[in-house]
């Protein structure tokens, strides 16, 4: 499974629509004017590095004028039958410790048959932190993936695993009504040190997604 960071993302984007508009390959000062005619910012030092980290990715490939091919082997097969699913910062898995992040750190290429029944615009990701829901099969360092929230209906939620922000720290937790406008959200772990956090209904609390699936750490390349 092939894991791009945002500006590798970015400019193989970039790449494939300067091909399919131009009908020619790029070298890389070409893709550079181009990007900054779309209102890039990369400098051509930084589109060289990333172009460079693309072609040991064996994504792309230069011939011996330095233009830029795409290499349509397994690599490049497997990243179209994939989407992207935007990666944010750590959320914890035991107290909400870690902070939720606003910035996209990279993201994760999916293959489009484990969510057949999920809009993949509304998919997203984080690396899990702890051990406090390893009962439910979330690993420390696995990425887990959430479809967002639109805050319909707090019964949407009942009894499944969340995400949630509270104070701006994310946890991932089992999400719970215990009564008396009081929220609980549960941990599952063979770690018993874990406890519930509880906390009332009007309190600063954001239900950012509910789980759809894990994927081992061990399982995805970086």
């Amino acid at each position: 499974m092939q894991n791009l960071t945002v500006k590798q993302q970015s400019i193989l984007q970039t790449l494939q629509e300067f091909i399919a508009n131009k009908s020619e390959n790029p070298n890389v000062y070409k893709l550079h004017k181009y990007t900054e005619g779309i209102g890039g910012r990369d400098s051509l030092k930084s589109i060289s590095q990333v172009i460079e980290a693309l072609e040991k990715k064996e994504l792309i490939a230069r011939d011996e004028k330095r233009r830029i091919y795409i290499v349509e082997n397994k690599n490049y097969a497997d990243l179209q039958s994939c989407f992207s699913v935007p990666l944010y910062g750590l959320a914890s898995c035991g107290e909400a410790l870690a902070y939720a992040e606003d910035n996209i750190d990279g993201y994760l290429q999916v293959s489009k048959s484990l969510f057949r029944k999920s809009d993949p615009a509304n998919l997203f990701a984080v690396k899990a932190l702890g051990d406090s829901m390893n009962k439910d099969n979330v690993g420390d360092g696995d990425y887990v993936i959430f479809e967002k929230f639109d805050g319909h209906s707090d019964s949407d939620m009942e009894g499944k695993i969340v995400v949630a922000v509270i104070n701006g720290m994310a946890t991932i937790k089992r999400f719970k009504k215990v009564g008396g406008g009081v929220i609980g959200l549960f941990p599952n772990s063979t770690n018993k040190t874990h406890q519930p956090i509880f906390i009332h209904e009007n309190d600063s609390i954001l239900i950012a997604g509910i789980f759809r699936r894990v994927l081992p750490v061990k399982y995805v390349s970086i």
